[in-house]
Parts: structure tokens; sequence; C-alpha cells
């Protein structure tokens, strides 16, 4: 895996957080407990796309930097999402390095967003 890439409606949600939208998610854990979590991004990885939650407590915060994976379909903007759970290692394994690049490529644009007018005249 070389780049991070985006489905349609990944792009879509994607760009609707980049625009400061605050988009959470309700999750109902095996524990009987319900976690909101604010949506990161969500990622395409070979055809599927896949959401980066990140788990809030009762303050709207969290603490540990911990984020979860989960299996993400939409058939388009107007419908409800479905999450699922991700079973299998090598998938699991190929969404976290998904989601590492992506967290490598936003590093990168930081470091980088200088401003033209700040750099010394060329020489040319």
């Amino acid at each position: 895996m070389s780049k991070v890439e985006f489905s349609e409606i990944a792009r879509e949600m994607n760009t609707r957080i980049e625009n400061d939208e605050q988009i959470t998610v309700d999750l109902d854990l095996d524990d009987g407990k319900s976690v909101t979590c604010a949506v990161i991004i969500v990622l395409t990885v070979d055809s599927k796309d896949y959401i980066v939650l990140l788990p809030l407590d009762e303050k709207g915060q969290n603490n540990d930097g911990m984020v979860w994976f989960y299996r993400f379909h939409m058939e388009n903007m107007d419908s409800e999402p479905e999450l699922g759970y991700i079973d299998d290692d090598d998938e699991y394994e190929n969404v976290a390095e998904a989601f590492d690049l992506y967290l490598d490529d936003v590093e990168f644009d930081e470091i980088v967003d200088i401003d033209p007018a700040d750099l010394p005249p060329s020489e040319d």
C-alpha cells in the first residue's frame, strides 16, 4: 500500500469533516454501555470503506488517543451508515496501515504548509 485512497462516499464524508462539521456516532457495546465517538476519517482499503472513530468520555474528551476501526457502508449521503466489526487480523492491519499513511500525509501537509510569499526569491 503506497497511498491513501478514498471512495466517493469517503470523499464526501471527509469533506464534511474537513469543513469542521462535527460528526459523531453512538455505539452500543457488548457490555450494554453506549459510547459516543467522533468520526476522524473514512478510508478506503481494497475497495472497501472503513471508519476511524475516536471514543469520547462523558465530557466529550478522549484522553488516551486510542482510535477504533470499523467497516463502513453507506449507499449514499442520505442513507443511514452501517458499521461492522473487522474480524480478520490481516484486514485490520491493512486498515491500521492506511490510517498510519493518512496520519503521515497530514503531518507532511502541515509541515509543508508554507506561504509562497515567505520563501526567498528564486535566482533564475
